[in-house]
């Protein structure tokens, strides 16, 4: 059977404004003809691309394979385009699956029951061919479907990633509002940190943008500790193509110096997640950790600052954190020359309690967080300075 990917080619799923991101990325792993869509990118890909794009893409949350496109106006009309795949060329009876649904402008209004009539769909498949049917599992299914009905039109493809992209598989723990590993990874693209100068976090948390950095500098691909694969199921799948393909990106992953990346948070609980979602990743007992408030730093020149600091969800909150955006500033202002600071804030208001001029705000969403990132280049003289050259202890406390 012909499928309509072998075709027309994949759709990559992107985070909240990050759409050119995520097409500058693809195009730099092997895509091509690139077409930005709402949420996410339409693009061409061989499999070799495709298996690199999923294993090491940093800020996709998802690739989805379409398998077939139908007209679509109700439950009929999903089961009967459920009866011309065939199911068994992608996974047998043996093997869970599960399946996710989005509907806009159309006359089947629930997702829920769109995904409902497509289980029962492919249910029925197998239960004619064989006999018996596979069992759902909507946690850790073995393949993912997706469908996809928009006004008339809907499609079903088969999840390429399997689990979603964000999931690297370091974080088993988090702080109150997490930053998804994609933003992070993001925040990390968009300063173009090289490892050049030390990378600072003053307040970590749980660490993601530690972790983020270390398997940035490293060459780590993002799946490195993921074993299961969407692709692995596509009927046309080369087991050893992606093989060699994958020994190929882990040969290139390199050490991490020494306290080249350094957290710090006034939370010892915090400071032992860092440590703990680190320990998951090569190299992470490299990452320099502390318990301290930034405050309490005397200087951190020539490096790169990169973090996100809390912004008052709760009532109440909000006076204290303009508090600490403010001395935030004035931290930044007096004790970091020659260093560039990205800061990130769920609430694009409390930017001006920094109080200095920023020189770059780029608005990302941080799950349902409309937040800006910025940035602010605290320069004198000599913009910038090798960390190895520098004979100094670059952290002081």
């Amino acid at each position: 059977m012909n499928y309509q990917y072998q075709k027309v080619g994949y759709f990559a799923q992107a985070p909240g404004q990050m759409e050119e991101l995520c097409k500058q990325e693809l195009i730099e792993l092997g895509a091509t003809e690139t077409k930005i869509a709402y949420r996410g990118v339409y693009f061409k890909a061989d499999k070799s691309a495709l298996y690199k794009i999923n294993y090491t893409s940093r800020l996709l949350s998802r690739v989805l394979a379409p398998l077939l496109s139908f007209h679509c106006r109700n439950s009929a009309a999903i089961m009967k385009a459920a009866a011309k795949i065939k199911w068994e060329e992608i996974f047998t009876v043996a093997k869970t699956f599960a399946i996710t649904g989005s509907v806009a402008k159309s006359q089947i209004t629930n997702s829920l029951y769109a995904s409902q009539v497509l289980k029962d769909g492919i249910a029925d498949y197998f239960r004619a061919k064989y006999g018996k049917r596979p069992n759902v599992d909507t946690v850790n299914p073995d393949v993912r479907f997706n469908l996809h009905i928009e006004k008339d039109n809907a499609v079903i493809s088969l999840d390429t990633s399997g689990e979603s992209l964000h999931k690297r598989g370091y974080r088993l723990l988090a702080g109150e509002a997490p930053m998804q590993e994609t933003l992070a990874a993001a925040i990390i693209r968009l300063s173009k940190w090289d490892g050049e100068n030390p990378l600072w976090d003053c307040m970590c948390g749980s660490g993601t943008i530690l972790c983020e950095a270390l398997m940035h500098y490293c060459k780590m691909p993002a799946q490195m500790l993921r074993k299961n694969f969407g692709f692995l199921y596509l009927p046309d799948f080369d087991a050893q193509l992606w093989k060699e393909l994958k020994e190929e990106i882990d040969k290139q992953i390199r050490p991490l110096p020494k306290d080249l990346i350094i957290g710090s948070d006034k939370s010892q609980k915090m400071i032992d997640v860092a440590k703990s979602n680190l320990s998951r990743l090569p190299f992470g007992e490299n990452v320099k950790l502390s318990c301290h408030p930034f405050q309490h730093v005397k200087k951190f020149e020539n490096g790169t600052l990169i973090t996100n600091p809390p912004y008052g969800i709760r009532l109440g909150e909000i006076e204290e954190v303009k508090t600490l955006y403010k001395d935030l500033g004035d931290f930044i202002k007096t004790k970091c020359t020659g260093t560039s600071a990205f800061i990130y804030t769920g609430n694009p208001e409390l930017r001006k309690s920094i109080g200095l001029r920023t020189s770059k705000r780029v608005p990302l969403v941080n799950g349902k967080l409309e937040g800006v990132l910025v940035q602010i280049d605290s320069y004198e003289g000599s913009k910038k300075r090798k960390w190895m050259d520098n004979n100094k202890e670059n952290t002081e406390q």
